[in-house]
């Protein structure tokens, strides 16, 4: 998927007007349709912001990764990095058996 397949996805998802995300990101909606179309390439500065405008990690917007990693996420993992080692230990086991717990589940409910 290109930049601007990505771009386009994003903001349909969020349900928004290139003209919306053209405000949100400081650049107009004129460009964000030229962006979409792959007509030319944002700089960084506001890819950035198209980034942070659609609460997406630059990484997933340009395609690097397939792991959404929105403005949410990344404060939680900020928060829990910031902790002891010994409370990393504790949240970590905890996530790690509600994520077994919803497979389970989701495994069972298929069936």
């Amino acid at each position: 998927m290109t930049l601007g397949q990505h771009i386009t996805a994003l903001r349909k998802e969020k349900k928004l007007s290139q003209s919306e995300l053209g405000k949100r990101a400081d650049t107009s909606g004129d460009l964000i349709g030229r962006y979409e179309r792959d007509e030319v390439k944002p700089s960084i500065d506001v890819i950035m912001r198209i980034a942070d405008a659609l609460n997406v990690s630059i990484d997933y917007l340009v395609g690097k990764t397939s792991f959404e990693l929105n403005q949410d996420m990344l404060k939680r993992f900020q928060e829990v990095s910031s902790l002891p080692e010994t409370a990393k230990k504790q949240i970590f086991m905890v996530m790690d058996a509600l994520i077994r717990d919803f497979k389970t589940g989701q495994a069972y409910a298929t069936k």
